[in-house]
């Protein structure tokens, strides 16, 4: 396999060519969207009935039954081996004291006398999350969803990851959830666990089922399919609410001549074997660095076992020669990638400066691996550019922020004639006379 690579010279490009080298590939396809519109329309109008259809119909294999029963998941926790079960545990244990940490608190405050105002967080329920299937069970983001799920209180957290083709691995039969999936699900608190992938997953998630129930919120990664139904779903009033904009994993790394190229090769293929679509780039300002990753790039992905999935991405790649570290750092906030990792002489200070991001790891023993299992972040992260707008998964995201005020009389009187003014020169007279009736009753 020959994977063609070089370094590009940013002081060469004119700004319209560095702004198409910072593109993304292109996003929403039309034959995609009217697909899955299709999809949700049948789950919303026929139920159950469309999901194993559609299964068998996708996946390749119908599901044996639908939901999980609650004596299964345990099952499949005791059928584990002990080494992943202790791995669970232990990246769960940091993922819950980092989540804890987070979690929004209520909040009042007197912003006049006499005048209270509070901020309560309430959980969400029925949460819904979901779990992508493919080559691998991704035990991981199981834990990445669940724990800030119960850590905010919802009292209904429904799971749906597609069914397994291989009925011969660690236990699991044809048409289930794998049980290292299933396993993670009872050991983080998920309530309800159903065996459906894809679209209409989402869509059954969205619009209820007469076995799987309707979702206020549904969260988790996926294909193309899984994430246009997330967009669609979120745009109907009859759907739900989801995370985060998705789009292809990505890494930006910044390194400089002190950086051991093998751990950066490896750092830009641990994104790069994610898809085809997956983007990685290579930042530094040294000509001997940029060569010797390529070398190690060219040796490394021919011998991994996703090497086609590799050719392809890294067909996309950038490795860019900047002049110095402050330019890569400002390309990297323009760029806004998913993963920033910085390892650089001065990599905390660098960090410091760092806006743009879905999550940064410094230096060079923190390669984004960490992030992504048992450092205890969430892995769930912007990407496509919303790293701009958007932040990482939350406890605070499984919860929704009211408010609440009091008023004594006193403090009507004290700020109603503010409201009021505002209020005229807004136009807006019953806004102004719910306040002046009272007040005059105060005064009178």
């Amino acid at each position: 396999m020959t994977i063609d690579l070089h370094t590009i010279d940013w002081r060469a490009l004119s700004a319209p060519e560095r702004k198409r080298l910072l593109e993304r590939p292109a996003g929403r396809d039309s034959g995609l969207s009217t697909s899955v519109a299709a999809i949700l329309r049948r789950v919303r109008d026929e139920g159950d009935p469309a999901l194993a259809e559609l299964s068998l119909q996708f996946d390749g294999v119908a599901p044996e039954f639908l939901e999980v029963s609650a004596n299964e998941l345990p099952a499949a926790a005791a059928r584990v081996e002990d080494s992943l079960r202790r791995a669970i545990h232990d990246a769960a244990g940091r993922i819950e004291a980092f989540h804890r940490a987070d979690l929004p608190r209520d909040q009042r405050v007197e912003t006049a006398p006499g005048l209270s105002c509070e901020v309560r967080y309430q959980p969400l329920s029925p949460v819904g999350l979901y779990i992508p299937g493919g080559s691998a069970p991704l035990v991981s983001t199981v834990l990445m969803l669940a724990i800030p799920a119960v850590l905010a209180g919802c009292a209904e957290i429904v799971m749906c990851s597609p069914p397994s083709r291989d009925g011969r691995r660690n236990g699991s039969r044809s048409g289930r959830i794998p049980d290292e999936v299933l396993a993670a699900a009872q050991l983080c608190g998920v309530t309800r666990a159903f065996c459906v992938g894809g679209a209409q997953a989402i869509a059954a998630m969205a619009y209820g089922t007469g076995t799987v129930p309707r979702c206020v919120k549904i969260f988790g990664p996926g294909n193309a399919y899984v994430t246009e139904a997330k967009q669609q779903v979120s745009q109907d009033p009859r759907g739900a609410a989801i995370d985060l904009p998705a789009g292809p994993s990505e890494v930006l790394v910044i390194a400089d001549a002190g950086a051991d190229p093998e751990h950066t090769a490896w750092d830009l293929l641990s994104q790069a074997e994610h898809g085809p679509d997956s983007q990685v780039v290579l930042l530094t300002d040294s000509d001997a660095l940029a060569a010797a990753v390529i070398a190690w790039l060219q040796r490394l992905a021919p011998e991994s076992p996703r090497a086609d999935i590799l050719r392809r991405s890294l067909a996309g790649s950038r490795i860019v020669r900047v002049d110095d570290l402050d330019t890569a750092l400002e390309i990297s906030n323009e760029y806004a990638p998913e993963h920033l990792i910085i390892n650089t002489a001065n990599a905390s200070a660098l960090a410091e400066r760092a806006r743009n991001a879905g999550s940064v790891f410094v230096g060079p023993w923190t390669p984004e691996s960490l992030g992504d299992y048992c450092s205890g972040t969430n892995h769930v992260l912007p990407t496509y550019g919303w790293a701009r707008s958007h932040g990482a998964l939350g406890v605070g995201d499984f919860m929704r922020r009211m408010t609440i005020q009091q008023a004594s009389r006193e403090a009507l009187a004290l700020v109603g004639p503010t409201a009021e003014k505002l209020a005229a020169i807004e136009g807006l007279e019953a806004h102004r006379m719910a306040v002046r009736s009272r007040l005059e009753k105060v005064t009178g």
